[in-house]
């Protein structure tokens, strides 16, 4: 018979959480599993809470301590992001309260304009707690796109050839990068009432501000346009720049298809075959 854990925890980051959350029982399993990171829901003493670990070489859990340890505090302060209630790094395993609601994805709040500007207003918070000026992003950016380009995928090779061709010939500038989600879009937002929350900080990092765009940029926004205004009169000023954000778009959509044909995702493939042929349209 399973554990509580359904086998998706080592013994090492069971013990941990069975220390920190006596009589510790499985509500559900939220795990996605085109990846290596448990996502389980548990009770312990009639309270819920949510357990994220993964194994030596996940970076999501440690990006998601980080994130917690120093920037999620605007947001969770108002009852907006969960509250990191314990962390283990060595262990890759963290726990987070619980955070009512349901995933916007899916919902009719995924087309309301509502969602958007609140969104906007709860990024902007999180971008604006700090800006720093990073030599090396672009470079590093540009050259790991590149990187998948030598990977197995299913790009068309005009595609892949146009794709390596744009990106050698990038010249990098410094940036200002901020504290940025990495995966800004309804799958990662709860709405409860009429309140929207974010989970899921395991994409955290300092980048520029507009990359925690990219994502709505090619899904809602492209579907509804007035979801984009809506976004941006919480938001504020548009950050993106002409150039810049073209390249982002492609780094973004190079990624997509190559990762997405790595783990076997056969619908977010397509969506990265269509990115790539809309970014390249934009050269």
């Amino acid at each position: 018979m399973d554990s509580w854990h359904t086998n998706r925890l080592s013994a090492q980051q069971a013990k941990l959480v069975e220390t920190w959350l006596p009589g510790v029982q499985l509500v559900s399993d939220l795990s996605w599993d085109l990846s290596d990171t448990a996502v389980l829901e548990v009770e312990s003493g009639q309270r819920r809470h949510i357990v994220k670990a993964g194994g030596p070489a996940n970076h999501h859990i440690g990006r998601e301590m980080r994130a917690h340890q120093s920037w999620v505090h605007v947001l969770s302060l108002q009852n907006r992001a969960p509250r990191l209630v314990h962390a283990d790094g060595p262990a890759n395993v963290l726990v987070s309260e619980y955070l009512e609601g349901c995933v916007v994805e899916g919902m009719d709040a995924e087309y309301a304009a509502e969602t958007y500007v609140q969104a906007g207003a709860l990024l902007r918070a999180f971008h604006d707690q700090d800006v720093r000026r990073d030599a090396d992003y672009e470079a590093a950016a540009t050259a790991k796109a590149l990187a998948w380009l030598e990977e197995p995928h299913r790009i068309k090779e005009s595609a892949a050839d146009g794709a390596r061709a744009i990106l050698s010939a990038c010249e990098p500038e410094p940036v200002d990068v901020v504290p940025t989600h990495g995966d800004w879009q309804p799958r990662n937002w709860l709405v409860d009432g009429n309140e929207v929350r974010v989970i899921d900080f395991g994409r955290f990092d300092f980048r520029p501000a507009a990359s925690d765009f990219c994502r709505l940029a090619v899904q809602q926004w492209r579907t509804d346009p007035q979801l984009e205004t809506a976004f941006f009169s919480g938001y504020g000023p548009d950050p993106r720049g002409s150039r810049l954000w073209k390249v982002m778009q492609l780094r973004e959509a190079v990624a997509t298809a190559a990762w997405a044909y790595k783990v076997g995702d056969i619908e977010f493939e397509s969506q990265g075959h269509r990115m790539l042929h809309d970014a390249l349209q934009g050269f």
